[in-house]
């Protein structure tokens, strides 16, 4: 099968989970942080999920809430629920955590740089893995790099004002990119200083 990362925009989307595990927590807790609405088939109430606002429910009537869903997490100890649910399921979005490879959606691994998401996906061989890339990616990225990121934005915002031309924008932002004085600015953390500074190069064009 061949997998493409993709951002899904979660507002409003039914996502069945089955399993009350840590598995099924961490998946849990994903989406309701991208703004789904969740509901978790499991036979307890773990501590984690008592304060947000997720219905956890009995494994009965499963097919009522599979037919409910957009999404569906296979995430139980239970591998014959797990089938079942699947093969319930059918075309549907479905994240097998239990055997990735029979799903067709896939929940990487995922975290935050300041404003910047990074996500990594070993293609289910090591998880273990997941988690040294993920150190050595949080060491490579510093904190000028993400204000490097703000001072960007900003830039881009004020050029598209002044200049149609994207090619001739790109071009100015590449110069606020390799500017020195920017560079030692933002490595001390200056980032308003960077914006000032940016602000009246840009109204000198």
């Amino acid at each position: 099968m061949g997998w493409t990362p993709l951002f899904l925009e979660m507002d409003d989307y039914k996502v069945l989970v089955v399993g009350s595990g840590e598995v099924g927590i961490r998946r849990t807790k994903r989406f309701l942080e991208a703004g789904a609405n969740v509901v978790v088939i499991g036979n307890h109430v773990p501590d984690d999920l008592l304060n947000l606002e997720v219905n956890v429910i009995s494994p009965q009537e499963i097919d009522k809430w599979v037919d409910w869903a957009d999404i569906v997490v296979t995430a139980s100890a239970d591998h014959k629920l797990n089938r079942d649910v699947a093969e319930l399921s059918g075309k549907k979005l479905l994240n097998r955590a239990d055997e990735p490879d029979k799903g067709n959606i896939i929940v990487p691994s995922s975290f935050f740089i300041g404003d910047v998401q990074i996500s990594i996906f070993t293609g289910g061989k090591s998880p273990l893995m997941s988690k040294e890339l993920r150190k050595k990616i949080e060491k490579v990225i510093k904190p000028e790099d993400v204000m490097q990121l703000e001072l960007q934005s900003f830039a881009r915002n004020i050029l598209k004002t002044k200049i149609d031309d994207q090619k001739i924008r790109k071009k100015y932002l590449y110069n606020i990119l390799d500017d020195k004085q920017i560079q030692i600015l933002l490595k001390e953390g200056k980032l308003k200083d960077a914006k000032d500074y940016v602000n009246k190069w840009i109204t000198n064009i």
